[in-house]
């Protein structure tokens, strides 16, 4: 201690592995900065804790607006804490317009792990990336799961194409439903139950037949789709985020399917196929940073915008210019 202050841990490998939370919380805004700088470290580090990533359980959590994801997360990710795990949850919200932060305030909605000691809730702003995930949550994910947390739960904002996202970087996708199918099934689009491991038919509290409905609803229409796994059919169960009924039942159906690909293999090849979605996904972030950051670029590509919406430039040509103008 020196002139009544405390010099800040350093953030390296070895802080963030013995589980430092405020390293960790530092560790993450790291890698969440956009100064060159700050990427070139955030990179060193990432490589060096790589070997100490990839043992936890990954899971997606997606639904629609009120369908109760955090108030089920916090019920979840209490039960597990619990059991003994370590909890991390990375809820992606909306960006704010004017600070660029988040807005949705998960600490306050998942009352009980905002104060479970074994239990981490990162709110990251999505910051008009694809799909509403952060561009920097599989970087947060890996550095969580160095830092000793076994259980990542990675929430979305349920819009958009924010459920392709998440399920390319998470080994299970669970997709909360509401009770009372009917017109809901109807309007459901088909790509989310492709991409569904689970459905979940959340409040059945307070309906407990119109939620059994709604999964037999939920379960004729998986029958219909291949599913992506030939080891694996989508289960729907029903559950309460406000009681905890049911949530036993979903947790042991995602370590059943763990096992299950983890035995055929077919966890570690999609993996593998996320880590080469993930690269592609950052070259394209790269490019797109370089063409509205430089100021030479900055001050081009409005001009080349500006003679396609006057029609004397075709999009394919503008295309072209930006292109040359990034030099490929």
């Amino acid at each position: 201690m020196t002139g009544g202050t405390s010099r800040k841990t350093d953030i390296t490998a070895e802080t963030i592995a013995r589980g430092d939370r405020a390293v960790l919380a530092r560790a993450i805004t790291l890698m969440e900065s956009r100064r060159p700088d700050h990427r070139a470290k955030a990179r060193e580090l990432l490589q060096a804790l790589m070997p100490r990533t990839g043992n936890a359980v990954r899971v997606g959590i997606t639904g629609v607006p009120g369908v109760g994801k955090s108030t089920a997360i916090d019920t979840l990710g209490s039960m597990l804490t619990e059991r003994g795990h370590k909890v991390a949850v990375l809820a992606v919200d909306p960006t704010s317009s004017r600070s660029g932060g988040a807005i949705l305030g998960d600490k306050t909605r998942m009352a009980k792990l905002a104060i479970d000691p074994n239990a981490f809730i990162r709110p990251s702003p999505s910051s008009g990336t694809l799909g509403g995930v952060a561009a920097r949550t599989r970087e947060t994910m890996l550095l969580c799961e160095a830092a000793g947390f076994d259980v990542i739960l990675v929430e979305t904002v349920g819009v958009g194409q924010s459920e392709t996202a998440v399920a390319d970087l998470t080994d299970f996708f669970l997709v909360l439903m509401l009770p009372g199918a009917g017109d809901e099934l109807q309007g459901i689009k088909k790509g989310i139950l492709e991409l569904a491991d689970m459905i979940a038919v959340n409040k059945a509290d307070d309906d407990r037949m119109r939620a059994k409905a709604a999964a037999a609803d939920y379960k004729s229409a998986l029958r219909i789709l291949t599913p992506a796994s030939a080891t694996w059919r989508p289960p729907v169960v029903t559950v309460s985020g406000l009681t905890g009924q049911g949530l036993d039942e979903l947790w042991s159906k995602v370590l059943e399917h763990r096992k299950r690909l983890e035995t055929t293999g077919e966890l570690a090849a999609k993996r593998r196929a996320q880590d080469a979605k993930w690269m592609w996904a950052l070259v394209h972030e790269r490019l797109h940073d370089r063409l509205t950051q430089d100021a030479g670029m900055r001050k081009q590509v409005p001009e080349i915008e500006k003679a396609i919406a006057a029609g004397t430039l075709s999009p394919t040509a503008g295309a072209d210019e930006i292109i040359g103008l990034l030099g490929l």
